[in-house]
């Protein structure tokens, strides 16, 4: 999908609503805007970079993980269409209640992460999934969840990682340095 294409879709869901009130003034900076619980809404460019690396496509299965305030759901939403599926899972409940309220899509749907499981292997597989939090290593329980020819975006170590998973085996690319709140696992 073209950059223009991301971009037009980063513009039809406008980062002001899913924005907490003291901050949406703001919602122009490339800047990580704080939403609350340790949590942010990530810097616009960074987004952009992320979606491009995840190649979306109409009517794709996506997963996002760490949804946080639901922008870049409704972004997927949007790059997807009403014949995409698309299912974001974040820890925090109160984030979780926020993001229903302000994605308007419908096949857009908003998940509790559960203790014990990372992702929601129950819905796949995942034709993309993007992890908008960093982790320590490839976080195989997400590969998992992608179909074969699946692409998942996921910072760990710092480094911004691409994944594509081919028949038996994983493609990952290396696409320079990135910082995101910590991916916390539910399983502790």
């Amino acid at each position: 999908m073209p950059t223009s294409e991301i971009r037009r879709a980063m513009r039809a869901q406008d980062r002001r609503r899913f924005l907490p009130p003291e901050v949406a003034g703001e919602h122009h900076r490339d800047a990580p805007l704080p939403i609350g619980f340790g949590q942010t809404n990530s810097q616009p460019s960074t987004v952009a970079d992320m979606l491009t690396l995840l190649e979306p496509f109409p009517g794709m299965r996506v997963l996002d993980v760490g949804s946080g305030s639901g922008w870049t759901s409704a972004i997927l939403g949007e790059l997807g269409g009403p014949e995409s599926a698309v299912f974001a899972v974040e820890l925090v409940p109160e984030l979780v209640e926020r993001s229903r309220a302000a994605i308007p899509q419908s096949w857009v749907s908003v998940h509790q992460a559960r203790p014990g499981v990372l992702g929601l292997p129950e819905h796949g597989p995942f034709d993309r999934i993007l992890v908008s939090a960093m982790g320590d290593a490839l976080p195989r329980d997400l590969v998992d969840q992608l179909a074969d020819g699946g692409v998942m975006v996921a910072p760990w170590g710092d480094v911004m990682h691409r994944v594509r998973r081919g028949t038996g085996d994983l493609e990952v690319t290396d696409h320079g340095g990135y910082r995101f709140v910590p991916l916390r696992d539910t399983r502790f």
